[in-house]
């Protein structure tokens, strides 16, 4: 998916290319919305989460804004901060005997993504909020409550703005299980609408796959069934293994280079092996790497 950036706001083009499987999430998420509720998008890595939410939030016809999670996040990324001084001098010597010199020095004060989003009523996609800390995310508590954003530590002489009547929220997460990721506090979760995404099949992978790519369906039927094959060998381990993210990899950089999508081509056997071995070596971390070479060839081979 294309996301073009301006000014801070995200703007997503037309190309969603799995609606069709997502259709009913996207039509209950899109009425829970408009009804006034955030939603929370949860599953493991690789299932669509971000782009779902960015689809969804463009069919409101509203600025979208999208905002990563991470440990550093703090308030004054999210509100503002004062970014530093400036000055106006103003000199007077209409009169040639008389020489007035003004200069008045001020605090430059530059909005947060999150202040910007509930000031102008945009759609603001939370991703990965759960690698933020829930002292962070605390802000949302009293946005999602009382429609107010409070402005901590900011010399405003106000202490909170008003949110606008058309911002919305959607937040997606890994689950807890997965490395920096915090425990997100209750009271927060039970404001949102959380709904949690699973895996797609193999065939509505291969459509995303064709679509996203350009390749034949079959062949991306190929990769999916190979990635899938995979990812049931490393999840007997205890490990979600290679996700959808790989197949479009493996696919796209195949037609980039011009490589047959064949399991016995050895260019295309070293493509894969770049690119799965990290999530398959994960999984398979008490084995020697020419077992999980092995593997993984086992499986390309089938192609």
């Amino acid at each position: 998916m294309t996301v073009l950036k301006e000014a801070g706001l995200e703007k997503v083009n037309d190309d969603i290319f799995y609606a069709e499987a997502f259709e009913d999430v996207i039509r209950r998420t899109s009425g829970y919305l408009e009804a006034g509720y955030p939603i929370h998008f949860t599953g493991p890595s690789g299932v669509g989460k971000t782009s779902l939410a960015l689809y969804i939030a463009k069919k409101r016809k509203r600025p979208v804004m999208l905002m990563h999670g991470n440990h550093e996040l703090s308030n004054k990324d999210l509100i503002g901060s004062y970014t530093g001084y400036s000055s106006k001098k103003v000199i007077d010597n209409y009169i040639h005997s008389v020489y007035k010199k003004d200069e008045k020095v001020s605090e430059t004060w530059k909005n947060g993504r999150l202040l910007e989003a509930v000031k102008n009523g945009y759609t603001l996609v939370y991703d990965e909020f759960t690698r933020s800390k829930p002292s962070t995310n605390n802000l949302f508590l009293s946005i999602l409550e009382e429609g107010i954003l409070p402005l901590y530590g900011t010399k405003h002489s106000q202490p909170f703005i008003k949110v606008h009547p058309e911002f919305s929220v959607l937040f997606t997460s890994n689950p807890e299980e997965y490395a920096g990721v915090y425990q997100t506090q209750e009271a927060l979760l039970d404001r949102l609408i959380t709904i949690p995404l699973q895996p797609l099949g193999q065939s509505e992978e291969a459509v995303i796959v064709s679509k996203k790519t350009g390749i034949d369906e079959t062949e991306a039927k190929n990769v999916t069934a190979f990635v899938s094959r995979l990812r049931e060998s490393c999840k007997k381990k205890g490990n979600e293994g290679p996700s959808l993210r790989a197949s479009i990899m493996i696919a796209l950089l195949a037609a980039k280079a011009d490589l047959p999508i064949k399991g016995d081509n050895e260019e295309f056997q070293q493509l894969v092996m770049d690119i799965v071995w990290y999530q398959v070596r994960k999984a398979f971390e008490k084995e020697t790497d020419s077992k999980v070479q092995n593997v993984i060839l086992s499986e390309c081979k089938k192609i």
